[in-house]
Formats: C-alpha cells, sequence, structure tokens
C-alpha cells in the first residue's frame, strides 16, 4: 500500500498534468474558433470553382483538352497524405493514417508515391519502408494560400511529367470539435462532369470572353489549388478540434485522479490516527495493569 508522503506526490503529479492540459485546451480552443472560421470562409469559394469548372465543361460539350485531364493507366500512383506535426491530438493522426494504410493496401507498393503533409506521416511511412518523395511542412495557426501552391505544384508537376499517373489526396474533413472524417479524393487527373448529367441533356448557351479553352488555362490550376487549400483547412481545424477534446477529456480525467487519489490520502491518514490512537490506549491500560 503506497504512504501518505507517495500519495501526495503523486497528486502534485496529476495537478501539474491537469494545468498543463488545461492550458493545452484553451490554446486549442482559441485555435480551433479561428481555423474553423477560415474553414467556413473557404467552402463557399471552393463551391463556386466547382460551378465554374462545370459550366465551362457543359458549356464546350466535354470535349475538354488539358494536362490536368489526360487520363492514363494507372501505372505509379501518387498519395498525398495530410497529418500534423505535433501529437496529443487524440485519434486525429491515428484515424488518418489507419485510412491511408487501408487505401494503400490495395495497391503495389513498389508503384506507390507518397507526399506527406506533417510529420507524423512522414515518420509513419518511413519506418513502414515506402517511398517517400516528398515531404511538407505547413502553419497549423494558421495556414497560407502559398503554401497550398507550393505543394501543388509539386503533384501537378509530378502528374504532367507522367512520374505519376493518378494523385488520391487524404485528409481529414472538419464536421464539429468531437467530429472529424478521414475521407480520400482522386486529386489527379481532375474529374469533369458529363455534360448529361450536369444539364439532364440540354446545354445551356454560354458566351465566353476570353475563350472557353483560354479560361480553362487558369481556371483548373486554380481549381487544383483550391481543392488542396481547402483540405489542408479541413484538416488544420480538424487537428485543433481533436486536440481541444482530448484535452478536456485529459484534464477531466486528472481531476478524477486527484479526487481519487484525495480519498485515498485522507482515508490512510484516517487509519494512521486510529492506529496511534488505539496505540496510546493501549499502552495506557498496560500501565495501569
Amino acid at each position: 500500500m503506497a504512504t501518505i508522503r507517495q500519495i501526495r506526490q503523486r497528486i502534485k503529479v496529476a495537478k501539474s498534468i491537469q494545468q498543463i492540459t488545461k492550458a493545452m485546451k484553451m490554446v486549442a480552443a482559441a485555435r480551433l474558433k479561428r481555423a474553423q472560421d477560415r474553414v467556413q470562409a473557404a467552402r463557399p469559394y471552393s463551391k463556386t470553382m466547382r460551378e465554374m469548372m462545370t459550366s465551362l465543361a457543359t458549356a464546350v460539350g466535354g470535349q475538354i483538352e488539358h494536362p490536368l485531364l489526360r487520363s492514363r493507366a494507372p501505372r505509379n500512383i501518387g498519395f498525398l497524405i495530410i497529418t500534423s506535426d505535433r501529437g496529443l491530438a487524440g485519434s486525429y493522426n491515428s484515424q488518418m493514417l489507419r485510412r491511408a494504410s487501408e487505401v494503400l493496401r490495395g495497391y503495389d507498393a513498389n508503384r506507390v508515391q507518397l507526399y506527406c503533409v506533417g510529420r507524423k506521416g512522414i515518420q509513419f511511412f518511413k519506418r513502414r519502408g515506402f517511398n517517400v518523395v516528398e515531404e511538407f511542412h505547413i502553419n497549423n495557426t494558421a495556414v497560407a494560400f502559398a503554401e497550398a501552391q507550393n505543394i501543388t505544384k509539386v503533384v501537378r508537376d509530378a502528374f504532367e511529367s507522367e512520374e505519376i499517373d493518378q494523385l488520391i489526396m487524404l485528409y481529414t474533413r472538419f464536421f464539429s470539435p468531437i467530429n472529424q472524417k478521414a475521407e480520400d479524393v482522386l486529386l489527379l487527373p481532375i474529374q469533369t462532369p458529363d455534360t448529361e448529367e450536369v444539364s439532364g441533356g440540354q446545354s445551356e448557351d454560354y458566351i465566353f470572353e476570353p475563350a472557353a479553352d483560354e479560361l480553362l488555362q487558369s481556371l483548373l490550376p486554380r481549381y487544383l489549388e483550391g481543392q488542396v487549400y481547402q483540405a489542408l483547412l479541413e484538416s488544420v481545424a480538424s487537428e485543433h478540434g481533436a486536440r481541444m477534446t482530448s484535452m478536456t477529456n485529459a484534464t477531466e480525467n486528472a481531476g478524477k485522479m486527484i479526487s481519487s487519489l484525495t480519498l485515498q490520502m485522507n482515508r490512510a491518514r484516517q487509519a494512521g490516527i486510529t492506529r496511534e490512537i488505539s496505540e496510546i490506549v493501549g499502552g495506557a491500560e498496560a500501565l495501569k495493569g
């Protein structure tokens, strides 16, 4: 059985941990609010870009020629996997890495090239012998669009030079601080909607200035950058949400541990006092005898 001194030391340690987790929870909550606002502000942009691409595809009748649209036999597959640089974020990283492992299981490891965002994913896949061709680190406090452009340029160059024939992006979609879901989407080649699916077989008459092909040259790369940027924002918000939830649970558990240890210490103290009183009474009775 632990002594009173040992129990007091455990209580001291638990209180220190509780202060740390509480501080981390408050920091994560503040960062989550900013990240959540950025996600909500970016979603309409992504939606509008998708609608613009749909309108353009409908207008030209699906006859679109662009390097980012060229479908090839998928021999070499690229995966853009977004994780975090730091831990203590609950199941955020483990959920993403589990999902990525499930997706990768269906491909030949020799034909897979990984583009990893975040130290956790980089370390995980390197330890398992995967070919990590590019490593990226982002500012999880405030993701810059330039960071998305840098990542997009690397994967776009790899696709256009035929180093990879497909690119699948895995990220964590943010729904709420307690609900995030790992998702995977085919990023390259860009999939344009079929004209009949979009308009039900009836095409609208659009007038483009400049021409549709010229618009396409700037729209598709921008659309690709927007997709990556949106995924980064979603992942960062998910990370902060998972960390806030995790630190909230850790703080509550530390409080329960402190209460349990305090009760255990009080019982030990009471048992010690009772034992001392019994010894005193026993000694007094012995002297009387």
